[in-house]
């Protein structure tokens, strides 16, 4: 009789409570679960870098949004990449580098038809979670479909030393824009957006009202702002607006924590009288660019024309601290959680 091989462990974060402002660690639980084997048609990821991301905070919320809340006490979900280290689909075999949607955990089993087979000759595997993934084609997807940018343009970028904005301060560069200016938190973050994504100007939010700052940065005012804060940097940028600007709304972190009612632009009159246009992006409605994205922004990368960050944070342990610290903004370019960890 063969002896039945020890069973494979592997641990996952689950939500253990709803917060109510600004989450606690103590409302995440590291979990170690028995991982299955693949079935017909599946594949076993070791995991080795996970996403995390500023709507994850939606997410554990129990309300109604444009993306499911995290169940209480089961593994939570988001972006990563791994190694398929078991295969039950002929078209994925063991070795191959994957991206896919069950990260928070160490070993993920899902259906081949949900992974990406990537390309690690091309860029390193966390780039198909930055540059190269959903965060890249958000920013590629607001400046060219959302709120496209023309030539003499003036584009405005909040939270610009994020993930989303430090690309998208670079692409509307490229696609013609005279000034860039880019909104942070600190004299640290605002020197970076200059000294390494090439803005312009950077406005630093601790530093006095960031209307006055826009207004002083920007005289003859913006023709496109991409915003990923809402609340006063929102009301800013219509105050600023030319006429018929265009805004790409991708974010709103300013309210993400909120325990009430966030104060909403108080200018709205301004976007009618200056006939501006105010169009949301949800990055899955575009995943039909990503290829096209993907390609551009490797030859990109490859050529040292577009320049990215990333924040690391090593263990999926810290992956709950991890969430905390972009929350807080303490990231410069993409929030990463290498998973070196555990078996």
């Amino acid at each position: 009789m063969t002896a039945r091989a020890p069973a494979r462990l592997g641990r996952e974060v689950h939500l253990r409570a709803r917060p109510h402002g600004e989450p606690r660690l103590d409302q995440f639980a590291l979990v170690e679960r028995e991982v299955p084997e693949p079935g017909e048609g599946q594949i076993l990821v070791r995991n080795t870098w996970m996403s995390v991301d500023p709507y994850m905070r939606g997410r554990m919320n129990d309300a109604p949004s444009y993306i499911p809340p995290f169940a209480l006490g089961a593994a939570m979900d988001g972006g990563a990449v791994g190694e398929v280290v078991a295969s039950r689909a002929e078209a994925v075999p063991p070795g191959t580098t994957v991206s896919h949607f069950l990260g928070w955990r160490d070993y993920a089993v899902l259906d081949a038809s949900e992974a990406t087979v990537v390309d690690t000759a091309l860029a390193p595997p966390p780039a198909y979670l930055g540059p190269l993934g959903t965060t890249g084609l958000t920013a590629y997807a607001a400046l060219t479909r959302v709120a496209p940018v023309r030539h003499g343009d003036t584009v405005y970028v909040s939270a610009a030393a994020g993930a989303v904005g430090s690309v998208a301060g670079q692409l509307a560069r490229r696609y013609g824009a005279v000034k860039v200016i880019g909104s942070a938190r600190g004299p640290e973050k605002a020197a970076r957006l200059v000294e390494d994504f090439g803005f312009d100007v950077a406005l630093d939010r601790d530093a006095g009202p960031i209307a006055g700052q826009l207004a002083r940065a920007a005289p003859e005012g913006i023709d496109v702002y991409l915003d990923n804060v809402g609340g006063d940097h929102l009301e800013a940028a219509i105050a600023s607006a030319r006429t018929g600007a265009r805004f790409a709304l991708v974010g709103a972190i300013s309210q993400y924590n909120a325990t009430g009612p966030v104060p909403g632009p108080r200018n709205l009159y301004t976007a009618y009288g200056r006939e501006l246009t105010l169009r949301g992006l949800l990055v899955d409605s575009y995943l039909p660019l990503l290829p096209e994205w993907t390609e551009r922004a490797a030859a990109w990368l490859a050529d040292g024309s577009l320049r990215t960050a990333q924040t690391v944070v090593e263990g999926l342990s810290q992956a709950p601290a991890a969430l905390l610290g972009v929350l807080r903004g303490a990231n410069i370019g993409k929030m990463l959680v290498h998973l070196q960890e555990g078996p």
